[in-house]
Order: structure tokens, then C-alpha cells, then sequence
């Protein structure tokens, strides 16, 4: 007997290889031939509803023809009609020199299209043709395009080109030749066939999984079948926890080399697996983290560290990183590494120590504010009376820059206590238009002395919303007035408003000197600035008001390329407060 299962154990492996060996290919062929008839099956399906959709609008054209040639503006309505139908990215129609005469976006009339086509040859074969437009954004397009005859004669207003003789060779016509081409969306059909597809996979992978376990059920112990099954559930659980953990999990053998590098790690290192998969961790990864295994392999204990890294030129994340290594029997297996990204809780903690930083300047602001401007008065007040008093040139001089500097800190001050308070809105139906208009008068004189050109983009009808118009005006002229000072040898202002989902995005640019990258993380916070003169205020004051309107707000500026700032402002009701 012991011989007798030792022959049935040695036999069996050979037995289930063999069968597998078999199915597989059978399997495999299926699927392949069943995937390949399912993508002939829908090219064919786009291609014939483009041809439809092509023919149809030859039918409009010719059932719309009042003379011998058909006049541009009806084919362009037509084009726009009929492109309104699902599924279609776009329909247009060329000359033979891939000029764009009619297109479903009027704005693209007058550009090329399909130029890298020999549309000559193609408009004298008359056939109908399809292809995938190569190009950024255009992976889900399938083009159809054929000769376009709509008419016997030229669309009245496309300009004619001259067309040689042999462009129409294979036809009797020497009429002046067009071409459409219509883009479809072939994603719900990709989508369709992905999902058949997967099926067919699924039904493939079926059938060689029945194939092979009624084998290993014939030829193999129930328990040892039952070990096996077991053992892939357990495997492929691992594997699929392993990946998709939103934690970057990395693991070397004891040389090095990568063996494991999961989907998180992947986007917090921004280095893809197919690169790192077989290579040792020193040309692949970060030295900050290389650094950690070398000292892991020195101290033989665990190391929980955090580094900056920067994958990309204009982004830095903050990982936590713990490292320990593997061993089996003593036997050094290699290293794990996990990593997580702390880019988010270092956001958070740096919003809050600015929240706290930003009430403790606010009460500290508004106490010695309220300190400074009872003095102040006083001190006005015995300039002004010294001022009058004494008739001489210099004694007046010297009086009237003390009430000028008094006005000056009175205003800073002022500012102080804006900041301080919370922003209490009024609010009332504000047109935005009116507003912007309004707020730029105020700054004309200013503007014009620097040889400033303001330019507005406002639209037509007028923007409407419920806002506070004081704290508005306000936010408008701190930004005006540092896009002046921005510009002291001239430039151009330029403020647009547009309507936006739920309220009105406001943008202000300017052509000045811009901001460094270090200076942006803290335009703002309060007393921050980079101007002489100065209170760092300005900023954090316009914050405050579009985050008392429910807004955000976004600066983008490069040294010396113009600084550009957006600010939303959404439907308010009744009066808020912003502290």
C-alpha cells in the first residue's frame, strides 16, 4: 500500500499538468476569438452610425436646398443641430485642404482638421473611413469620415480652393470637393465591451477552473484539494489587502532588490512598480529612505522616522516612515517598509497654530489699538493747534507732517481693529458689475500717474447677488491697490466677474513683480508684507471678507510673471460673521 499511494502521489502531479496544458490553450483561443469578435463588433457598430449620422446630414442638406449651391450658414446650423445628438463629440466639415468651413464649436471654424490625411485621395475614392484621432484628450474619440456631397454645386460662403483635376479622378464631376468627419464618444461602447469582456474572461477562466478541478477532484485527496484551496484564498486575499491598502507597503529579499511595491506606495513616491519591481532599493528610491534600511541593517531593530520628499518640482509630501526587517529561523529574509503620508495632518496642524496665532494677534490688535487711538487724538489735536498757532513757514511745516504721520498710523490702526473684528455682513442685492465699476473709479488717478491700463471683462447683463457691497468694495480695493504698488513703472490691470455654480467668481491680474514660492505660504497671515511701507494687513483683511461671504480665495503669481487672484463669492443670506 505505501508504494501503491506513493505511485499515486508521484503520477497525479503529471497527470493534472497535462490537463491543464491542454485546457489552457483551448481556453485562452476561445476568449481571444470571442474578445477579437466583440471589438470587430463595435468598430463596426461606430462605424455604421457614423456613416448614419454622415448621411443624414446630407439628407438635411439636400432636403434644406433652395439652389444649386448650399449656403454656409445652413450647413453650419445643420452641423450644430445634429450634433446635439447623443455620443457625438463633434461634427465638422472640411475643404480638401483640412480647413474647418462648419463645425458644431463655432470658435474652431477657420482651423485645420485631419490634415495629416491625404483627404485628396480620400475624397476622390468616395469611401468611408474611420480611425482613432491620436492626441491628448482623444483616446475615447472614434473618427468617421467620407467624401461630403451635399449639393451638385459649392457651399455658398466656404472659401474654394483650387482643386487639381486629378483630386475627382473615378468621378464625372469637377465640382469643388468636401470632406465631414464626425467623432463619436466610444466610451459607452468601450465601456460595454470592457464589461463583455470581463466576462468573457471570467467565463473562460470558469471554465479552465472546472476543467482543472475536476481533474484534481479525480486525481488528488479531498484534503489535499481542500489545503490548496485554502492556501489561494488565503494568498490572494493577502495580495489584494497588500494593494490596495492605502498605505505605501514596500519589501526587499535579504540582497535588496524590490519585491513588493503596492499601489500606495506607487502614488506617494511617484515611482511605478514596472520601474521598481527587480531593482535594488538604492536606484529606484528616495536616499532619505535608503538611508533608513542601511541604518535598520546596522541597529537590527525597528526605525520609525519622517522625511520631506519632493516627486514632483513643484510639490513636496511628508511621509511617516517605519522600517523593520524579516527573518525566518534567524535567517535574514529581507526588509518591509511602510509608509504614510502626512502631508494632511501637517496641513491640518499648521491651519490650526494659524487660527491660534491669527486670535491671539487679533485680541493682543485689538487692545493695543484701542490703547494707541485715544493718544493719537490728543496728539493731532495739540499739532493742529500748533499749527495755527505759529505762523512761521517751518513751525507750520513741522506740524502739519506730525498730523500727516498721526493720520497715517490713525489708518493703520484702523486697520488693526478691522482685522480684529469680526466681519459683519450687511447684506443687501449687490450687482457685482456696478461694484467693480465703481471700485476702479476710485483707483483712476492712482493708475494713471503709474501709466496702469485697467481692463475689465465683465459680462453684458448684470451680475446680481446678495453681498455685503462696503466689505466687497473693500476687498476689491486692498487688491487694487497692491496691483498698483506692484506696478510702479506702468502695466496692466485687468478684473473680470463671471457667474459660477451657487454665486460670482471675481478675478483681479496684474502685470507687476509677482511672488516668490516662499513668500506665498504666508501672504496670509497678518503683518506679513514685502513692501517698505506696508502693514501686512491687506490680505488677510480680503481673506476674511470672502470667507465671511462663504468664498474661497486663490492667489497664482511667478517673480516677474503678474500675480493673478480669484475669489468666490456664494449666495448669502441674512448677516454672517467672520472672525
Amino acid at each position: 500500500m505505501p508504494s501503491k499511494t506513493g505511485a499515486w502521489i508521484m503520477i497525479s502531479p503529471w497527470i493534472i499538468i497535462g490537463t491543464v496544458l491542454i485546457l489552457v490553450p483551448i481556453v485562452i483561443l476561445m476568449a481571444l476569438y470571442s474578445i477579437e469578435q466583440q471589438r470587430t463588433a463595435m468598430t463596426k457598430l461606430l462605424a455604421e452610425k457614423g456613416a448614419a449620422l454622415i448621411r443624414s446630414v446630407e439628407a438635411g442638406a439636400r432636403a434644406g436646398r433652395s439652389q444649386a449651391a448650399i449656403d454656409l450658414p445652413s450647413i453650419q446650423a445643420l452641423v450644430a443641430e445634429t450634433s446635439q445628438q447623443p455620443d457625438i463629440v463633434y461634427l465638422l466639415v472640411t475643404d480638401v485642404n483640412g480647413r474647418i468651413i462648419a463645425h458644431n464649436d463655432p470658435g474652431k471654424i477657420g482651423r485645420y482638421h485631419g490634415r495629416e490625411l491625404d483627404l485628396r485621395e480620400i475624397a476622390a475614392s468616395q469611401g468611408l473611413y474611420y480611425r482613432r484621432p491620436e492626441g491628448k484628450d482623444r483616446d475615447d474619440i472614434f473618427e468617421v469620415f467620407r467624401f461630403f456631397a451635399p449639393a451638385s454645386g459649392p457651399i455658398a460662403g466656404a472659401r474654394e480652393e483650387a482643386i487639381p483635376d486629378d483630386v475627382f479622378r473615378g468621378t464625372s464631376s469637377q465640382q469643388p470637393a468636401y470632406m465631414i468627419f464626425v467623432g463619436l464618444n466610444r466610451e459607452p461602447v468601450a465601456s460595454a465591451l470592457k464589461s463583455d469582456t470581463r466576462v468573457t474572461v471570467v467565463m473562460a477562466l470558469i471554465l479552465l477552473l472546472v476543467g482543472v478541478l475536476g481533474v484534481i477532484t479525480l486525481l488528488i485527496l479531498q484534503g489535499y484539494r481542500q489545503t490548496r484551496a485554502t492556501l489561494s484564498r488565503i494568498r490572494t486575499f493577502s495580495e489584494n489587502l497588500v494593494e490596495h491598502i492605502p498605505i505605501g507597503i514596500i519589501a526587499t529579499d535579504a540582497s535588496g532588490s524590490i519585491t513588493s511595491f503596492n499601489r500606495a506606495a506607487e502614488s506617494l513616491l511617484q515611482i511605478p512598480a514596472s520601474q521598481a519591481f527587480g531593482r535594488n532599493t538604492r536606484e529606484v528610491m528616495p536616499m532619505q529612505l535608503t538611508n533608513c534600511l542601511e541604518r535598520l541593517s546596522e541597529e537590527k531593530t525597528v526605525i520609525e522616522d519622517e522625511l520631506s520628499w519632493s516627486p514632483a518640482k513643484d510639490r513636496m509630501v511628508d511621509l511617516d516612515i517605519i522600517a523593520t526587517s524579516m527573518a525566518e529561523k534567524g535567517v535574514f529574509m529581507g526588509h518591509v517598509v511602510i509608509i504614510r503620508d502626512l502631508t494632511e495632518v501637517k496641513r491640518l496642524q499648521h491651519e490650526i497654530d494659524r487660527s491660534r496665532r491669527l486670535a491671539s494677534v487679533g485680541r493682543l490688535a485689538a487692545g493695543v489699538a484701542h490703547e494707541i487711538r485715544n493718544p493719537l487724538s490728543t496728539i493731532k489735536g495739540f499739532a493742529t493747534y500748533f499749527r495755527d498757532r505759529y505762523p512761521d513757514a517751518e513751525d507750520r511745516r513741522t506740524a502739519e507732517v506730525m498730523i500727516e504721520e498721526v493720520d497715517r498710523l490713525n489708518r493703520v490702526v484702523g486697520q488693526l481693529l478691522d482685522f480684529s473684528r469680526p466681519v459683519r455682513l450687511r447684506n443687501s442685492t449687490v450687482s457685482i458689475t456696478d461694484l467693480v465699476r465703481r471700485s476702479l473709479d476710485m483707483i483712476k488717478n492712482g493708475a494713471d500717474e503709474r501709466n496702469i491700463v485697467v481692463e475689465t471683462d465683465l459680462p453684458v447683463d448684470n451680475l446680481e447677488i446678495s453681498a455685503d457691497s462696503d466689505s466687497l468694495s473693500q476687498a476689491l480695493l486692498n487688491l487694487y491697490l497692491n496691483a498698483v504698488e506692484a506696478m510702479p513703472d506702468g502695466g496692466r490691470l485687468r478684473v473680470g466677474a463671471a457667474r459660477d455654480d451657487g454665486g460670482i467668481v471675481i478675478t483681479v491680474a496684474d502685470t507687476g513683480w509677482g511672488i516668490t514660492k516662499e513668500d506665498m505660504l504666508k501672504i496670509f497671515d497678518p503683518y506679513f508684507t514685502t513692501k517698505p511701507s506696508g502693514t501686512g494687513l491687506g490680505l488677510s483683511i480680503v481673506h476674511n471678507i470672502v470667507e465671511a461671504h462663504g468664498g474661497t480665495m486663490t492667489v497664482d503669481s511667478e517673480p516677474g510673471g503678474g500675480t493673478v487672484v480669484r475669489f468666490t463669492i456664494r449666495e448669502t443670506s441674512g448677516a454672517r460673521s467672520k472672525t
